[in-house]
């Protein structure tokens, strides 16, 4: 896609959703709330420097001041972009919302697959994830990522994804939490404004009482591979081939898990250096990516 095209696609759709609900909470309470280079500019060239794989807020800013000063010419200097970037930390969460509604993305019905995953966001892995603590006093902290065997500084994306045919899942419940959050315990936060179908997770979320009462109580199936028991050294040819038709079920999340690390980097933030530029990473590449989609079907 021709890249000047792309650019003014991505601020048409900042433009569109930005003024309204979402500008009130980035609203300014100063004598400068109306600066040169608008929010709408600030968002946009964010989201495009993710489209062009920019990894960091800094490479994001070069790329903009080195390729497009003249679409761009009261670009600020990188300090004060990225402080504007980071006072607008809380529109990317909605900013996800409605690329998904450009996608055409409704809220799964009662008959539908969801599922539960959760994906590190790493700011310091190995020996250094226990000295680091960049904005540790209000969320990251130290977790354990099973696939790659190692101990993280960092957060957990959680992601509840709605299943379909042939293609990626795509998100329909996202939230952030310290890295070494119990998966099941931030998916409860959330369980209670599910209603009916099939929700397919991996073994951290097996809990026998939780599966009965949602089947009761939201006609809910919760399905997840079967543990263990203690001291049982391996499971019934019947619930190993159960659990893995739950594995091949939620397999598509990975899928997506992958691309979006593919298509922004979003599990890569060692650059970050506070709580606000975390949520801006997370968040913003979130949308980046589901932005992605909508203007690639």
């Amino acid at each position: 896609m021709d890249t000047q095209y792309t650019l003014i696609r991505i601020y048409l759709f900042v433009c569109r959703h930005y003024r309204g609900r979402l500008a009130a909470t980035a609203q300014r309470q100063s004598n400068n709330d109306q600066p040169n280079l608008t929010d709408e500019e600030v968002l946009t060239i964010y989201l495009f420097g993710l489209f062009k794989k920019r990894e960091t807020v800094s490479d994001i800013h070069e790329y903009a001041q080195d390729h497009f000063s003249d679409w761009f010419p009261d670009l600020p200097s990188y300090q004060s972009y990225n402080r504007r970037l980071n006072r607008l930390k809380a529109v990317f969460s909605p900013l996800v919302e409605k690329a998904l509604q450009e996608i055409g993305c409704d809220e799964p019905g009662e008959t539908a697959l969801r599922i539960a995953d959760s994906m590190p966001i790493v700011m310091a892995k190995g020996q250094r994830a226990s000295q680091a603590t960049v904005a540790s006093a209000q969320a990251p902290d130290v977790g354990y990522c099973s696939s790659k065997d190692t101990y993280y500084h960092g957060v957990k994306l959680h992601v509840i994804a709605g299943k379909r045919n042939g293609t990626l899942p795509l998100p329909n419940r996202a939230g952030m939490t310290p890295g070494s959050k119990n998966d099941l315990q931030a998916l409860r936060r959330v369980l209670p404004t599910i209603e009916g179908g099939v929700l397919c997770g991996d073994k951290a979320y097996c809990d026998g009482p939780l599966k009965e009462r949602l089947g009761e109580d939201q006609n809910l199936d919760l399905l997840t591979p079967i543990k263990k028991e203690k001291g049982q050294k391996t499971l019934p040819a019947a619930d190993k081939l159960y659990s893995e038709a739950v594995s091949r079920l939620r397999q598509p999340i990975e899928s997506l898990f992958s691309w979006i690390d593919e298509q922004t980097g979003i599990q890569r933030a060692s650059k970050v250096r506070s709580y606000q530029g975390l949520v801006v990473h997370v968040f913003g590449r979130l949308a980046a990516a589901m932005l992605i989609l909508a203007l690639n079907p």
